[in-house]
């Protein structure tokens, strides 16, 4: 990786492929979430050391409880136990973590465990890592203009004052920059309803690898790629 390579700001992560990834593998999908979840951490420490410093994660999107029950259970038993994982590598790493998303519809214990975590790394000052769940761009923006109209009814604010600023200060990623960079994975080219203000000036970058076996080079690879672009006009460099 070259030295003068700019490193972009926020990165931004759909993960995406470890079912197909474990069932290549003949294993039960639930593998394939326990490898992703292991692929997490690596990339946070890899991320932070490259200069990364804001990393955001889709984990479970406000679709994923349409999938069968058992594999929603599995995902909620591996996310309680990530919550662990990651309080430990966060007092390592001097971590700060944010949980992006509609808590309510998670259970008490899993809450209590967000709640603690957030309040636990707040003031760390390593990489500023976002996790998704139970997420969906369009579900935040509702909520947000839900607060906006509260208020205004309340006479908090005013109709000819609400500009980006605002609606910013409302999404659940108040007082966190846009991501430069969005990476998805396992070749699907959509966003899937994430970050859809965030994504509006992002560059996006598309690869076949699956997640669980994504690692740092595909990383650089994606930020290389990046630095191809030109954030200023669009479309790619003159060389």
């Amino acid at each position: 990786m070259s030295e003068e390579m700019k490193m972009p700001r926020h990165v931004a992560i759909i993960l995406d492929g470890n079912g197909r990834w474990a069932k290549a593998r003949h294993m039960p999908r639930n593998y394939g979430h326990v490898q992703g979840a292991k692929t997490v951490e690596v990339i946070c420490e890899e991320a932070y050391k490259m200069g990364i410093q804001y990393l955001t994660v889709y984990a479970f999107s406000t679709e994923n409880w349409n999938r069968p029950q058992d594999e929603v259970d599995a995902l909620m038993k591996l996310l309680r136990d990530y919550m662990k994982t990651c309080l430990k590598t966060a007092e390592k790493n001097r971590m700060c973590v944010r949980v992006l998303g509609d808590k309510s519809r998670l259970d008490e214990d899993i809450r209590t465990r967000i709640a603690e975590l957030e309040e636990a790394t707040k003031k760390n000052d390593g990489l500023h890592f976002q996790i998704a769940i139970n997420y969906g761009g369009r579900d935040e923006i509702v909520r947000a203009l839900g607060k906006l109209a509260k208020q205004m009814a309340e006479g908090e604010l005013q109709p000819d004052s609400v500009n980006e600023e605002t609606i910013n200060g409302l999404l659940d990623t108040a007082g966190i920059p846009d991501p430069d960079l969005l990476i998805r994975t396992c070749n699907e080219q959509r966003i899937s309803n994430f970050l859809l203000w965030q994504l509006a000036y992002t560059e996006l970058y598309f690869t076949p690898v699956p997640w669980p076996d994504f690692t740092r080079d595909e990383l650089v690879k994606a930020v290389e790629a990046y630095n191809h672009r030109d954030r200023r006009y669009g479309g790619l460099k003159e060389e």
